[in-house]
């Protein structure tokens, strides 16, 4: 498995109709043969001043390629993100060690 996670800063002014296109846009990522548990997450730490994040997750590296060179995903990049992101962090991640890790039962 791999989460691809990237969080990003918008040129667009925080609420305007510009920044909410871009994120209703990005929906057509999570129809990309291979995406699962796609998500559009607002950023809420003030240890940094990234403002939105994106995180999906592939069931293996052939998923997480296809997608990456899926003309959905070349087109949103080229005609969307290039323009309209001022900065961003992308990381991907695999499972470390065995998982999942067991966690303690609520009054057990």
């Amino acid at each position: 498995m791999i989460r691809h996670t990237v969080v990003f800063r918008l040129k667009h002014r925080p609420h305007s109709p510009a920044e909410k296109a871009f994120l209703d846009a990005a929906l057509v990522l999570a129809k990309i043969p291979g995406v699962e548990a796609f998500e559009r997450l607002t950023q809420v730490s003030p240890k940094n001043d990234y403002r939105f994040g994106f995180s999906m997750e592939f069931a293996d590296q052939a998923a997480y390629d296809g997608y990456n060179g899926h003309p959905d995903h070349v087109a949103f990049v080229r005609d969307r993100w290039v323009p309209e992101v001022e900065a961003f962090l992308e990381i991907d991640y695999a499972p470390y060690g065995r998982q999942p890790v067991p966690r303690p039962r609520p009054g057990g």
